[in-house]
């Protein structure tokens, strides 16, 4: 995956440094090879390209943006161009001040005037030599010199070697050397030889470039960012690769921005001498009006343009016009279409202000703090941004604007808020307060390097006993140094203050607790001494996780009771979401995960949307749904790799796999040790879930009676009951083909005793429609009631299971035309969940009943009158499902949800007599137009 290369000896020193900086060492890489990460495709093109210009000439040209690779994707060039025994001229421009005139040519050409050996053309190479060695007059001016060392550098091309003329950073060459190549690049075909320049992209179309072909250098794909940090940079928390991901694939920005432990005070956001060099390193040459300017961007990057000109004028003690921006526009730095400022690339907003005195980044805060609104949250942190020492006064204001931070769901905010709050207190109390709930918000955010500086900080002042030890589990987060949990010797909390450590004790160490009888046991006793907090979505979570069979009941109960889901934070709908998934009801789990989901779109999050998208592919998982479970895994995964979140990432990829091998019947891949170390960090049951998954494949894949004793044994070992309470179902099934039903019903009656009289209604449906799966075929007219009589209008997977049962049954008893009907609607139900395999095996037994699964087959509809058996809706949505659309874009196409579709094509399958969306086209044609 990654082209080889070796960096040319002819590249001066500090060129190659440059390049060496994107080249890396991999691991399946030979000794001594070094490879480009991220840019195979254009190491091909720049080949091919070789092979173009030694054959016949050619030109190219390589733009990017800066810190994009170019330097380095050159000097591969100069390496493969010397490998093949082409010559190679070359030289570079200079972004620091200007260059002098012919400076460019006089590098590049210097080889050929100072060789020992005279090209043929010698008048030709006098007079070059003249101009360029002896700095003579050009007497017949640019198009002289220009065609004068076309002339040059053709005699040395037609000599037997091919030529590569290599330009790095051609726009920063003087004037007469950049027209001068370019005239040669335009000229080069029919000439053995090949010109490489590499340029920024030019802000209009009129550059002197225009129409050389152009090879653009856009930004690594984030997975390739990611394997460029892991190789590079290795070592780095997951906060601080998801911090460096956002430097959007520019390779320089990820290798040199720094990992901050803390944020500077006052703040400005992080850069390097090198990056600034790269990125703006003009910004000094700009008039102070426009210095000024792109501080306060710098600072407060969501602010509106007039706003910012609002505090550059304060800064400058004059009023300033749109006409200061002028200079950053020509510079390339920002853009701006008359009401915002953006910078040209993330990280140029710290290139632009590194460096910066604390004074005069103290000021610029002040300034915006002064032209905000001054009651907003952003106003307020500016403000406390450009104060020094002890103030208590703002340091209550941040304190209390944290909530209203959180209100507006914005949470990485509140964190900075009480993290300054907490500079700002004289009192240690106060301090540790701050400090330890600043703790508590970032490790819910996933910020857990932030968390453990937090949590170390508050150690350090004075904390109340709970506090202390909320704390102490913060500082060992990440690091496998949490402390043991030992809920039995926790003090009872008292009054609220207390409360809320409680409640964010037992989210940080419910998890530490699951499986350890004893100590969630006490847990669960800690929890109920809590009764006024019993709605606390923390509290429901954290008794979800420690006993989610024991505890099902009130947890599913305290999530239904919970009222006004629209008014709750984000993390809070999540948290439900997880606890109603533990709990075993999956569709109030989707539920809820679809409206985080909503919110998180709502407010342009899309970093924070892979926690919750996991959680919804489980959802749908759990509900039988492979085709939805499928898609969401695996736009989870593309999220997460884009956003650097490794964990969801990993685990997101095994569970698109177990999809792909439970739909079609095939083998799970087994995941790597990497991969489920990984994998548990995000999801803490991924084994569990697994191998209930695999044990399910093999229901799948019609070898059920190999399934049962995995699924038994799953069932009974407490640490992964929870999960395969899901596949009761499937457990039936493989008793059934194992002659195990005895066994089975026994495992059932067991599970039935363990959750009691408040069994919660989604698990008494799986268990009836299992022991609908598991009744005798002697006493097959008294099938149990009780699994018909259950609600499966929201489980269309249990439906279809039921429907499955009773169609075999009734075949058994030679009733084929009920069988039939039966047969049809799991069929149906098995296809629009996504169940390939399954549906085809079902298609098998309507074949053993005597019915042809083609149209127009006995007991099926015909042609000419399957129309007539839909309604006008029925049969628009069958129509569009027949031309391969989803259920999602038929939902966007008639204004109705994707579930809605999906309930009417479960209705329209059976009476179709079709079994897949494929044969709908063919079942709706009318056979007049054939």
């Amino acid at each position: 995956m990654n082209a080889r290369t070796r960096l040319s000896t002819l590249a001066p020193a500090p060129e190659r440094q440059r390049a060496l900086a994107l080249v890396t060492a991999l691991g399946e890489a030979p000794r001594g090879e070094p490879g480009l990460i991220g840019r195979e495709p254009e190491l091909r093109a720049l080949r091919e390209f070789l092979g173009e210009g030694a054959a016949g000439g050619a030109a190219r040209v390589l733009c990017g943006l800066a810190g994009t690779g170019k330097s380095a994707l050159l000097e591969a060039t100069v390496q493969a161009a010397t490998a093949t025994g082409m010559r190679v001229l070359r030289c570079a421009g200079s972004r620091e001040g200007d260059p002098s005139g012919l400076s460019g040519l006089r590098r590049l050409v210097w080889p050929l005037l100072a060789g020992p050996r005279r090209p043929s053309a010698g008048a030709r190479f006098d007079a070059v030599r003249r101009v360029l060695a002896d700095g003579g007059p050009v007497h017949g001016g640019q198009s002289w010199l220009s065609f004068a060392v076309l002339g040059l550098l053709e005699s040395v091309s037609g000599a037997g070697r091919p030529l590569l003329i290599a330009v790095d950073d051609w726009d920063s060459l003087d004037g007469p050397s950049r027209d001068a190549l370019t005239f040669v690049a335009r000229r080069a075909e029919g000439r053995p030889m090949a010109v490489l320049l590499t340029a920024r992209p030019h802000r209009t179309p009129s550059s002197a470039l225009a129409g050389l072909p152009e090879l653009p250098l856009g930004p690594l794909a984030p997975v390739r960012s990611a394997e460029l940090l892991a190789t590079r940079r290795p070592g780095l928390d997951a906060q601080a690769v998801r911090e460096l991901l956002a430097a959007a694939g520019n390779p320089l920005a990820l290798l040199e921005l720094p990992a901050r432990p803390e944020e500077p005070v006052p703040w400005m956001p992080a850069s390097s001498d090198r990056l600034a060099a790269a990125l703006a390193p003009g910004v000094p040459l700009l008039p102070r009006a426009t210095r000024h300017l792109l501080l306060v961007a710098a600072l407060h990057p969501a602010g509106d343009l007039p706003v910012l000109l609002a505090a550059a004028s304060r800064i400058a003690g004059a009023e300033l016009s749109f006409a200061v921006l002028e200079p950053a526009e020509r510079a390339g730095l920002v853009v701006s279409d008359g009401t915002r400022l953006r910078f040209g690339h993330p990280a140029t907003a710290g290139a632009v202000v590194h460096g910066t005195g604390r004074q005069s980044r103290r000021a610029a805060h002040a300034a915006l703090a002064a032209v905000l609104p001054p009651a907003s949250v952003h106003a307020l942190w500016h403000r406390s941004e450009a104060v020094e020492g002890y103030d208590p006064a703002l340091a209550a204001r941040l304190e209390a604007a944290h909530g209203h931070a959180l209100e507006r769901d914005e949470p990485p905010m509140a964190v900075r808020l009480l993290r300054r709050a907490a500079d700002l207190y004289p009192t240690p109390a106060d301090r540790g307060r701050c400090a330890l709930r600043a703790a508590q918000l970032a490790h819910g955010l996933g910020l857990e390097r932030t968390a453990r500086t937090m949590a170390r900080r508050a150690l350090r002042e004075c904390l109340s006993p709970l506090g202390t030890l909320c704390a102490e589990a913060l500082a060992g987060t990440g690091d496998g140094r949490r402390p043991a949990a030992d809920p039995s010797a926790w003090p009872v909390p008292t009054g609220a203050a207390e409360q809320e450590d409680a409640l964010e004790l037992v989210r940080i160490t419910a998890a530490g607790v699951a499986g350890d009888d004893e100590r969630a046991g006490a847990l669960l006793a800690f929890l109920d001494g809590m009764p006024d907090r019993s709605a606390d979505p923390r509290l429901l979570h954290a008794m979800a996780t420690a006993a989610p069979v024991r505890r099902a009941a009130p947890v599913l109960a305290g999530v239904a009771a919970v009222r006004c889901l629209a008014d709750l934070p984000v993390r809070d709908l999540e948290r439900l979401g997880e606890a109603a998934l533990l709990a075993g009801d999956a569709q109030a789990a989707l539920d809820l995960c679809r409206r985080a989901e909503r919110n998180h779109r709502l407010h342009d999050r899309p970093d924070r949307l892979p926690r919750v998208l996991l959680r919804q592919g489980l959802a749908h998982l759990a509900l039988g749904d492979r085709g939805q479970g499928g898609a969401t895994f695996q736009r989870c995964a593309e999220l997460a790799e884009a956003y650097g979140h490794a964990p969801h990432a990993a685990a997101a990829r095994l569970l698109e796999d177990l999809v792909g091998a439970l739909r079609t019947g095939g083998a799970v891949r087994p995941g790597s040790a990497h991969e489920l170390a990984a994998a548990r960090r995000s999801v803490r049951s991924i084994d569990a879930v697994l191998a209930v998954g695999t044990a399910c494949a093999l229901v799948e894949a019609d070898e059920a009676a190999a399934a049962w004793p995995a699924l038994f044994s799953l069932l009974a070992d407490p640490g992964t009951r929870a999960t395969a309470l899901f596949a009761l179902v499937p457990l039936a099934e493989a008793a059934e083909a194992a002659n195990a039903s005895a066994e089975a019903l026994a495992a059932l009656d067991g599970v039935e005793a363990e959750l009691g009289p408040r069994c919660p209604a989604v698990v008494a449906a799986r268990l009836a429609v299992a022991r609908a799966v598991l009744v005798d075929d002697e006493d097959a007219q008294a099938l149990p009631e009780r699994a018909f009589a259950e609600d499966l209008s929201r489980s269309p997977g249990l439906a279809a299971a039921l429907a499955l049962a009773r169609g075999r049954r009734l075949r058994r008893r030679r009733q084929a035309g009920d069988s039939r009907a039966a047969l049809r609607q799991a069929a149906a139900g098995f296809a629009l969940l996504g169940s390939a395999a399954r549906a085809a095996r079902i298609t098998a037994e309507l074949r053993a009943c005597g019915e042809r699964t083609g149209v127009g087959a006995p007991g099926m509809p015909r042609p000419e009158a399957a129309r007539d058996l839909l309604s006008p809706q029925e049969l628009r949505i069958a129509e569009l499902a027949g031309q391969g659309l989803s259920n999602r874009d038929i939902g966007e196409r008639l204004g109705l949800s994707h579930r809605t579709i999906g309930a009417y094509l479960y209705r329209v399958f059976p009476r179709l007599g079709v079994t897949s969306r494929a044969q709908l086209a063919e079942a709706l044609r009318d056979p007049r137009t054939a």
